[in-house]
């Protein structure tokens, strides 16, 4: 299924390598509290959201579509919205969920954080679509994001047939794993050695 989405590139050889390695990984898996047992919460989540993604990408682009300052970034800066943009995004969103819920994380996973993070800077925006959109998305809304995209997850968990502690688990497991990579996103915003 990968292989059909456009711009997916996981695990491709002509991807950079990014500026953090596994050892790095480690310690802020450490900060965010996520270990072992958030991976098998994960897997588990895995399970619950694949059958649900379209329903979870609709949650999310009406959120993103009711807010103008945020669907701006995928419009042509006069606010028309690139509608081919959006949906090749949405694929490539679809693919993130499942990705999310397929530790463990290695390095090829890490190359993979530094991509997107470039795809939503202005070093790499919208050349994986040939898209004429604006050509950054400042940080604060990456960071900002976390939190809609942690809160309305926990209600799709809930469809499955887990118990409350295991819901609750996986609910954590996928906020701290979302808090992971937004925080590797940011790191082309930073001024080197101050990531």
């Amino acid at each position: 299924m990968s292989e059909e989405i456009p711009g997916y590139d996981y695990g491709d050889e002509s991807l950079p390598e990014a500026p953090y390695d596994e050892e790095e990984l480690e310690r802020l898996q450490a900060a965010v509290m996520f270990d072992a047992e958030d991976e098998e919460a994960l897997r588990e989540a895995g399970e619950v959201l694949e059958p649900q993604i379209e329903e979870i990408l609709d949650l999310w682009y009406d959120f993103v579509g009711a807010n103008d300052h945020l669907v701006y970034y995928f419009t042509d800066g006069e606010g028309t919205p690139d509608e081919e943009y959006l949906d090749r995004v949405r694929a490539r969103f679809g693919q993130w969920i499942r990705d999310t819920c397929d530790p463990p994380y290695d390095q090829e996973w890490l190359n993979y954080q530094y991509e997107i993070g470039l795809r939503h800077h202005r070093e790499k925006k919208n050349r994986t679509d040939d898209a004429d959109a604006v050509d950054h998305i400042h940080a604060r809304y990456l960071i900002a994001f976390i939190y809609p995209i942690s809160a309305t997850i926990r209600d799709f968990l809930e469809n499955g047939d887990h118990s409350e502690g295991m819901v609750n688990d996986m609910f954590h497991a996928w906020f701290k794993s979302v808090t992971l990579q937004v925080t590797l996103w940011t790191q082309p915003y930073f001024p080197e050695g101050d990531w």
